[in-house]
């Protein structure tokens, strides 16, 4: 179950009938891995690029994958940012992990819910924002970002074949 699921919670197994002193026993036999604090692997999981990514959604199930990770994700940029983006609302609590760092982005309304892409990833929902709505959010958050980022940003993003300039200004309006 372990290996269908992907990266799995404890949780996550109690409600398929598993309990928790299972899954630990199956750490202990070396069949299961810890990845981070309520994250677990089969021991012979193929990793992704995109790991990283996968774990975060996985502890932080309301967040959704933007700005600088998401133009990566979208190929949109040449730029390894050395954190985990992730968009929330403005009220909510930062999250605490121990591995990957987070970097937080607070939006609200209709910035925070409009188009948002949702991926899977090593058998895990990730949200992502579109390219579009990255782009745009890019011009937003542009002194967090980098000015050279966005301007590469939309430069990649209008050389794109299916274009999406309609696209684009709609997420710039919003």
């Amino acid at each position: 179950i372990i290996r269908q699921m992907g990266l799995v919670r404890p949780v996550d197994l109690e409600t398929r009938g598993i309990p928790r002193a299972q899954l630990y026993r199956l750490v202990r036999k070396g069949l299961v891995a810890r990845q981070a604090r309520g994250i677990y692997v089969a021991s012979q999981h193929p990793y992704t690029t995109e790991h990283t990514l996968a774990q975060v959604a996985k502890r932080v199930p309301a967040g959704a994958i933007c700005l600088l990770t998401a133009l990566r994700f979208h190929g949109l940029t040449t730029q390894a940012p050395a954190e985990v983006w992730i968009a929330l609302p403005e009220k909510a609590r930062k999250p605490r992990l121990d591995t990957p760092r987070l970097r937080v982005a607070r939006f609200s309304g209709a910035a925070l819910s409009e188009g948002i892409e949702t991926h899977r990833l090593e058998g895990v929902e990730v949200r992502v924002y579109s390219a579009a709505k990255t782009v745009a959010d890019c011009f937003k958050y542009r002194n967090k970002v980098g000015i050279d980022v966005v301007v590469e940003a939309l430069r990649d993003f209008s050389r794109r074949p299916r274009g999406g300039a309609t696209e684009l200004a709609r997420f710039a309006g919003i």
